[in-house]
């Protein structure tokens, strides 16, 4: 059975970090590109970050650059979001993706709310 399981979220200050988890159990993480996306209710969901399958290959969007690192681990089948410098703008759920040709799985997504 495929899962994604997200983790790590919650209720931070502005300024404040956390490190979002995604652990996959059911399909070859190591062939996957794992990203990163992030929605507010009532809008589209938005992509973060997106990191290829060996890790070689890394992009961010524009809001996050400098802020947000993305890495994997393939031995433990975990992806990581590190959210540095959290800004209440910032405040989402954020869900993983694992996607390989026409393979595609996502989390169910894990809060981050950035307040004071």
């Amino acid at each position: 059975q495929v899962q994604l399981v997200e983790s790590g979220g919650g209720l931070v200050q502005p300024g404040e970090s956390l490190r979002l988890s995604c652990a996959a159990s059911g399909f070859t993480f190591r062939r996957y590109v794992m990203s990163w996306y992030r929605q507010v209710p009532g809008k589209e969901r938005d992509l973060v970050a997106v990191i290829s399958a060996t890790g070689g290959n890394i992009n961010y969007a524009d809001s996050v650059k400098g802020r947000f690192t993305i890495s994997r681990d393939n031995a433990k089948n975990t992806a990581y979001l590190q959210m540095n410098s959290l800004k209440p703008e910032d405040t989402a759920i954020y869900s993983c993706n694992a996607r390989w040709t026409s393979n595609e799985y996502w989390g169910q997504g894990t809060q981050v709310t950035v307040s004071s």
